[in-house]
């Protein structure tokens, strides 16, 4: 998944997807221990997409906060 899509996701698809891909990196772990893995790369890669989901959602909520501080300030 490339950022430009993830930052197209709502907060709510961002936080399904966050899930999804958790089970998902759960799975190929099992699948590791198990020696039925077929690529292992695809278990970096799920780990990486996590990483781009949870940037993203800690810059909107700065963004947020940001926001929030300002709106205080007038």
């Amino acid at each position: 998944m490339k950022i430009n899509e993830i930052r197209e996701l709502s907060d709510e698809e961002l936080s399904a997807e966050l899930e999804r891909l958790r089970r998902h990196v759960f799975d190929l772990r099992s699948q590791s221990v198990t020696e039925k893995l077929e690529d292992p790369s695809m278990v970096t890669k799920a780990r990486r997409d996590i990483a781009r989901i949870l940037t993203v959602q800690r810059q909107r909520a700065h963004a947020a906060a940001v926001a929030g501080a300002e709106s205080e300030r007038k």
